[in-house]
């Protein structure tokens, strides 16, 4: 059986890879698979990013839904955890969102939600996989007709309800119109709002990629291309500036004299904001098998036990999910605070961010030097991507990589991995040096691509 489902829903080139056909039979099989978790017809919010193919994507997956019998709610372009909270505040069996993070624009891709705005269970998506792969299976699925059919309705006050949730997470926090922000909205779902919220904090608030097309989303900008917004805080003279992805579940920063701050140093500047206030349950911290060694380093320092989990943001809310644990995320600006929500969201964790500097009275660049980063080196290797599961057994990359180990002497480390979203291996070396580091990172990545394309 194909696997549709990655670590962040289906996803694939739209009108291609995601049709439209494929988008109905996920709106048919998902909803069949909620309505037995409802006990009735499920009521579903569906919100989209600002990619030209989310309105095709919009109209068969919710055309597949009501053909189940459920009731569409639409919240129109809204971010990815702004979904996520409003199926909890409203009471809605499930969420969707439409929506392929930071990849091109090109691309596109369905998350589901559950009641509680967690992503499905793999026992769920599988089922849902099983109702489309198999023909019987989708044959037998009801067809109600009359008043059993569903309907789609709007959902006028998402947008209003979702920014009052992220201004009353720091209800107190006033920054001053000494203060500037420079925000970069990648031209996706957080560029209608961001702005407003942030001007809310009392702060001269200036903006870029803020204008979606269609066809902009994550085009030369925000927190995967950072460079623009670099650019912009020097003309700007901010203090701080604040890159969000696509969907807006991710943020990176820009400290006043231009320096990236990723995912790692964020969470080691909240963690050490929520230790000293006494908020960071059981004084642990959940990272990722990506996270630096230096927030190792960091929270040994601070009496902080740091917890490692796989790559994706469901592996760290699982794991802190189960350990009843306040703050993780990963090194790519994936952050949950799990005292407001159980995704991570962007605008959330740039709110975060300013509380923690503003009780901090210190510059970004100050609040950032309490982690040393390690030298580290990503290459993306682009391969056929359904040899992925052969990385770990190839022997000519097995050997490779033997080798660059023996060089590293166990002053380094080596991480081998595929994506969940796309037809790469992400492969990522830590050492002294980084010149070689990444003569090593790219060497190993040449013959990935050379043995799996």
């Amino acid at each position: 059986m194909r696997k549709l489902f990655g670590t962040d829903g289906v996803r694939g080139v739209a009108n291609r890879e995601l049709t439209a056909e494929l988008a109905m039979q996920l709106g048919r099989a998902g909803a069949y698979v909620l309505a037995g978790q409802s006990n009735g017809a499920p009521k579903v919010l569906l919100g989209t990013d600002t990619r030209r193919s989310g309105d095709m994507l919009e109209a068969a997956l919710s055309a597949g839904l009501c053909s189940l019998g459920a009731q569409v709610y639409l919240a129109g372009d809204i971010p990815t955890p702004g979904v996520a909270y409003l199926v909890r505040k409203y009471g809605f069996d499930a969420g969707v969102m439409i929506s392929a993070s930071h990849n091109p624009m090109r691309d596109n891709g369905i998350k589901f939600f559950n009641s509680a705005g967690r992503k499905l269970s793999d026992e769920m998506e599988l089922e849902i996989e099983t109702l489309i792969d198999e023909m019987d299976a989708r044959d037998r699925l009801p067809r109600p007709e009359g008043e059993g059919v569903g309907i789609i309705s709007n959902c006028p006050q998402a947008e209003t309800d979702y920014v009052q949730f992220l201004r009353a997470s720091v209800p107190d926090l006033w920054l001053g119109r000494d203060f500037i922000i420079a925000l970069d909205c990648a031209n996706g779902a957080t560029s209608r709002l961001a702005l407003g919220i942030f001007q809310t904090l009392g702060a001269l608030v200036y903006t870029i990629n803020n204008q979606p097309d269609g066809k902009n989303i994550n085009k030369n900008s925000g927190s995967t291309n950072m460079e623009s917004l670099i650019a912009y805080m020097k003309e700007k003279n901010a203090q701080i500036g604040l890159a969000f992805d696509g969907d807006g579940d991710r943020m990176l920063a820009v400290d006043e004299k231009g320096n990236e701050i990723d995912g790692d140093i964020i969470m080691a500047i909240c963690a050490a904001d929520l230790h000293q206030r006494g908020l960071l349950k059981k004084n642990t911290l959940v990272g990722t098998i990506m996270s630096n060694q230096g927030l190792d380093v960091f929270c040994c320092e601070r009496g902080i036990n740091l917890l490692r989990t796989d790559v994706g943001d469901r592996y760290v809310l699982e794991k802190m999910l189960a350990d009843d644990l306040t703050l993780g995320g990963e090194q790519s600006g994936h952050v949950i605070f799990r005292q407001f929500c159980d995704t991570g969201d962007g605008m959330l964790t740039g709110l975060q961010l300013l509380g923690a500097l503003a009780r901090s009275g210190k510059t970004l660049s100050e609040l950032a030097s309490i982690m040393t980063v390690y030298p580290q080196v990503l290459v993306n290797a682009k391969i056929n991507g359904t040899r992925k599961g052969e990385i770990a057994t190839h022997h000519a990359i097995v050997s490779a990589r033997e080798e660059i180990e023996a060089k590293l002497a166990g002053r380094g480390r080596i991480l081998v991995r595929p994506s969940g979203t796309e037809p790469l291996v992400r492969v990522m070396i830590e050492g002294e040096d980084k010149a070689q580091i990444t003569e090593w990172a790219q060497q190993l990545a040449q013959v990935i691509s050379e043995q799996l394309t």
